[in-house]
């Protein structure tokens, strides 16, 4: 059995182009596996507060040493990391927002990347004293931009600090490799005209192939 993790990043419900191609998604997994788990949560709409100087300090402190207020404020924390760890596939919607991630979704990001539950730190490994404790995970993510030619050799590549961002992250989630990773985005939102019309065509076709692709070898 499967566990797929669909988070929701965007700040719109109905109208939002990313969490229709996800439910897309997830409509067309159910339907070759439909007795696999989908846990949906939706930071878009419930972002996780940002970290602060308190909450850096419980996450660095060790469990046995921590007060109740600082287990409490960890809560939400272990949640969404328990959430992460039983996922098989990550099935990430989301915008892009002045290029970059929603703010709600980097909040999320800061809350489920933490020491001792996600990487572990370790200066004999030297320069690169941290490593992901998680493993296995698939990551899918899908997008939406008003502009286009974000992809690599578009026009506004060095403008993509979204997909990026986020492919540097996952490593973090237990996402290895390139090959773990697929990525299907609508543009030219916009622009509002046949472009876009056809991008979303497009990413809902891509959808139904990489679900087709991903049933037989996860």
């Amino acid at each position: 059995m499967t566990t797929i993790l669909k988070i929701n990043a965007s700040a719109r419900s109905e109208r939002s182009l990313t969490q229709r191609l996800s439910s897309h998604f997830i409509r067309n997994w159910l339907k070759h596996r439909p007795e696999d788990v989908v846990v949906e949560r939706d930071v878009g709409r419930q972002p996780p507060p940002p970290v602060t100087e308190e909450w850096i300090a419980c996450a660095f402190t060790p469990p046995a040493d921590r007060t109740e207020e600082q287990a409490t404020m960890l809560t939400l924390s272990d949640m969404l990391i328990a959430e992460l760890a039983a996922a098989d596939i990550i099935l990430l919607g989301t915008p892009m927002y002045n290029y970059g991630m929603p703010s709600s979704l980097k909040a999320w990001f800061d809350q489920v990347i933490r020491i001792n539950k996600t990487f572990s730190f370790d200066l004999d490994r030297g320069d690169f004293p941290l490593e992901p404790i998680l493993s296995g995970k698939t990551l899918v993510i899908l997008t939406s931009s008003g502009e286009f030619g974000f992809d690599t050799g578009g026009v506004r590549e060095h403008m993509n600090h979204l997909v990026p961002h986020i492919k540097t992250c996952s490593f973090y989630l237990g996402v290895t490799g390139d090959d773990s990773i697929h990525h299907i985005g609508i543009e030219y939102q916009e622009f509002g005209d046949g472009r876009h019309r056809r991008s979303i065509d497009e990413a809902q076709h891509g959808v139904v192939t990489l679900v087709k692709k991903l049933v037989e070898t996860v």
